[in-house]
């Protein structure tokens, strides 16, 4: 899939496709995106319309990047991660060229994340991915 995004898909451009995402989903949806860990469950309903409207990823591939840079800064802002540029051969296994890294070293591909969440529906939940992936290290358990 071939994706026409506004900006780079680089490391300073993250926190700029998930400020755009988050006016798109004031303006479209009325709902408010606000970084908090609670407003993953709202990203998630909006996947799961989607979904349930036969959306594909082809169709709102865009959208669905702003999403996982918007999930992606969740995990920065809250789960105290980084994102992190991938190449070679790391874009083939990640699929994208930005990942989140916790200080751990544990790697996390938020935008990957939510490309499967509209392909597989609410067994990708992004709330349960956040919990499984940063609240662990926040805890002192990674």
């Amino acid at each position: 899939m071939e994706l026409r995004l506004r900006y780079a898909p680089e490391v300073g451009n993250a926190g700029r496709f998930a400020a755009d995402i988050v006016g798109s989903a004031a303006r479209v949806s009325g709902v408010e995106l606000d970084y908090s860990v609670g407003s993953l469950a709202v990203v998630d309903e909006i996947i799961e319309d989607f979904r349930e409207n036969g959306i594909t990823g082809g169709q709102v591939g865009e959208t669905l990047f702003g999403f996982g840079c918007y999930l992606g800064e969740v995990l920065v802002r809250q789960g105290g991660g980084s994102w992190r540029a991938v190449d070679g051969p790391e874009v083939a296994e990640y699929g994208f060229p930005l990942v989140v890294e916790l200080p751990s070293g544990q790697v996390g591909n938020p935008i990957g994340k939510v490309f499967r969440r509209l392909a597989a529906g609410p067994a990708e939940s992004l709330p349960h991915f956040y919990r499984e992936f940063a609240e662990p290290w926040r805890r002192g358990e990674r």
